[in-house]
């Protein structure tokens, strides 16, 4: 795994946060992003990322299932994030009963489910790094996402973006520092939280080709 330099002097959460950041700006700045939240796509081109949500996000939850007993993996699993049933509730909406036959990953999604089948069931902070990459997200600029949706769709009464819909986490802010503090107390090196910083900037990278490839379908 490659290593970018090691963290110096700050809580492993806030250089997690500091190194990735332009990561984490490439993958809002897509142009499939930007004229998703801008309201300019048709609802067939947001049906199409829900898609490939599921996609992801059924990787990722059995590689949960997988490492909820691993003790430092373990303590990253929340059932109040599983996203799964909900983005089902979703396509169905979007895409009717027969929503199963009609959805395929796109070559970046499968590359993206291909990496976090390597790294996410037998390495705890590979686990960490997805998962941190994909739920904190949803539970920040996802609440954005959503809105626009909403507005540009009609949807009511959360049918459409249950995605991004938490019930089981009230408070969003308080979930996320505590996340954050779990993430302070793995008790990881520097060169491993090096690794998980590195993984978490190959997540990013993954999700920003999967919406430029939804921006060229």
């Amino acid at each position: 795994m490659p290593q970018t330099a090691e963290p110096m002097g700050a809580r492993f959460s806030a250089a997690l946060r500091t190194t990735t950041w332009a990561d984490h700006e490439q993958a809002e700045s897509a142009g499939y992003m930007r004229a998703m939240l801008a309201g300019e796509l048709p609802v067939t081109a947001y049906t199409d990322l829900v898609a490939q949500h599921y996609f992801a996000y059924r990787v990722l939850e059995e590689a949960a299932a997988a490492m909820r007993e691993d003790p430092v993996a373990g303590r990253f699993v929340f059932d109040e994030l599983t996203r799964l049933p909900a983005l089902e509730r979703d396509l169905e909406h979007l895409a009717g009963a027969d929503w199963r036959e009609r959805i395929r990953p796109n070559r970046a999604t499968e590359r993206y489910c291909e990496r976090m089948r390597e790294v996410c069931f037998d390495w705890p902070g590979g686990f960490v790094a997805h998962s941190y990459t994909r739920y904190l997200g949803d539970l920040s600029g996802g609440q954005a996402i959503r809105v626009a949706v909403e507005r540009t769709y009609g949807f009511t009464g959360g049918d459409g973006v249950r995605f991004y819909l938490f019930p089981g986490i009230p408070k969003h802010r308080e979930f996320k520092d505590g996340y954050r503090r779990r993430l302070d107390e793995t008790g990881w090196s520097a060169v491993e939280q090096a690794q998980v910083i590195d993984e978490v900037r190959v997540a990013y990278r993954l999700n920003t080709e999967v919406l430029v490839e939804l921006g060229r379908s």
